[in-house]
């Protein structure tokens, strides 16, 4: 049974996501706060947290990258403010998904079963192997990168980006097929949050940077 993490100020709305969850046949825990998120992330383990952005003592975003330095969950964000800029400075923080308040539950179940299936396929398509190109290594199973022995954090999205072009090396990659297969086809993003992510991801590799490849007007590609 998958396990989820509601965090938000409202009591209300934890009430109305805990009640659908479970209907969903999901566990739940709840914290009110992202202070109170961070410390239940350090002592249990989730498969996806729904966070709100505006909360008291630590927003959304503070505590979504502070539980990214020690664990690597799927995040859904809420808000009631639906403006780009914010939507755009949580893709780049790595989360899954963006949903704009007030929201459907059932809308809202149905983004939870998308990230937690794309997750799923994720993990069980990997192999066993770490893959190297000259200094840059990627172990697979552990879903870290090293540049030239050096561990490198990078956020969920850009792992699943990275590994998704190495995947698929030598091939152009549009953006539109990077978005629906890695953020899925219910993503309401842009070629923007492609270009993002590259180029944090670029700047993650360092001096391996040059191994994603820019097609212009097409998208990327992984040459190395």
């Amino acid at each position: 049974m998958y396990k989820l993490l509601i965090v938000d100020d409202e009591q209300k709305i934890r009430e109305v996501i805990k009640e659908y969850s479970q209907f969903n046949g999901y566990e739940t825990q709840e914290a009110q706060d992202g202070m109170e998120a961070v410390a239940l992330c350090r002592e249990n383990d989730y498969d996806l947290i729904i966070m709100d952005v505006m909360m008291p003592k630590l927003d959304g975003f503070s505590a979504c990258k502070e539980i990214r330095k020690f664990k690597d969950i799927p995040v859904i964000m809420l808000s009631a403010r639906g403006e780009e800029y914010d939507k755009l400075f949580g893709f780049e923080l790595g989360v899954d998904d963006y949903v704009v308040k007030p929201f459907s539950p059932k809308e809202l179940m149905a983004r939870v079963n998308a990230v937690l299936s794309r997750h799923r396929t994720t993990d069980s398509s990997v192999g066993e192997d770490t893959l190297d190109f000259e200094g840059l290594s990627i172990n697979i199973p552990a879903r870290s990168v090293s540049v030239d022995g050096k561990k490198v954090e990078l956020t969920p999205k850009e792992y699943d980006l990275l590994f998704y072009l190495v995947q698929n090396k030598n091939r152009a990659l549009s953006r539109d097929k990077l978005l629906s297969d890695i953020w899925g086809y219910d993503f309401f993003g842009d070629d923007r949050t492609i270009d993002t992510h590259i180029k944090n991801l670029r700047n993650n590799l360092g001096k391996y940077r040059n191994f994603i490849v820019t097609l212009r007007g097409v998208g990327y590609k992984f040459e190395a």
